[in-house]
């Protein structure tokens, strides 16, 4: 099925249904994707001064009212336990499990944070004629932990993570000014080259998403990745956390060119 040219809605609709269980990257050609971050109100406040403090890898989108699974102005009719394919649950920092659906975790003291996705400027990307080679291999995007600090806020604290693109050296300067002009889901790269430097010491083992192949002549280009909540939450190990699993989206009702400056 070519869910590249389905509507929002539609998709979210077979992933309630359990129909879509893998990743988004590619889904819904020219809609924003979001990641997710779930929390109980008492952390909410310092996750919010985290993200403002850190709008490169997260950069919010939404955020819902306590204790509720609708959304104002991302998309309609939408269920935020529901609407993602895969989830995640963590306590004290440890990952329990991962769900299709949410609903039996559900509390009236819960808030929800949509962040920002780099499948948002795929799109984009490719409309330039950069390759993304996840989607050319149809597989997750591969990401990796750095030593690149964030700004701590709060109980909050710990390194970025990034998502990897293979772009042909000669694609590279286009490449960034593509993204740049979308800082709501991520904007420019943070890194191109020597992965090494941002303390990734081997590219072929992601440590979330797919390897993915890196062809003579191509850069590995890094992007700021909203996985980098889930780096941070395993640090800072807060009671109670549900967020998407890497690469399993939210897709929006909003356009991607909507996200731009």
């Amino acid at each position: 099925m070519n869910y590249a040219d389905m509507k929002p809605s539609e998709v979210r609709s077979l992933i309630r249904e359990g129909k879509i269980t893998g990743p988004t990257a590619g889904m819904c050609a020219g809609y924003a994707q979001a990641n997710l971050v779930i929390l109980p109100k008492d952390l909410a406040y310092d996750f919010l001064l985290f993200a403002q403090r850190n709008p490169r890898p997260c950069p919010i989108l939404e955020v819902s009212d306590v204790g509720s699974r609708a959304l104002q102005m991302m998309a309609k009719d939408a269920d935020i336990a529901k609407d993602f394919p895969k989830y995640r649950i963590y306590e004290k920092g440890i990952l329990k499990g991962e769900y299709t659906d949410v609903e039996q975790f559900w509390r009236d003291d819960l808030v929800s944070f949509l962040i920002g996705c780099s499948f948002s400027f795929e799109a984009e990307l490719l409309e330039a004629g950069v390759p993304v080679r996840h989607i050319e291999e149809e597989c997750n995007v591969p990401m990796y932990n750095t030593n690149i600090a964030c700004t701590e806020a709060g109980i909050f604290h710990g390194n970025m993570v990034v998502s990897m693109r293979p772009v042909p050296y000669e694609q590279v300067v286009k490449s960034v000014q593509v993204t740049a002009a979308m800082p709501r889901v991520h904007g420019a790269p943070i890194h191109i080259g020597s992965p090494e430097l941002i303390g990734i010491q081997n590219i072929q083992t992601p440590d979330y998403g797919d390897s993915v192949t890196i062809r003579e002549g191509e850069v590995p280009v890094f992007w700021p990745c909203g996985v980098t909540p889930q780096n941070v939450i395993m640090n800072t190990k807060p009671d109670f956390v549900i967020t998407h699993a890497p690469g399993h989206m939210f897709i929006t009702d909003v356009k991607n060119i909507e996200l731009k400056y």
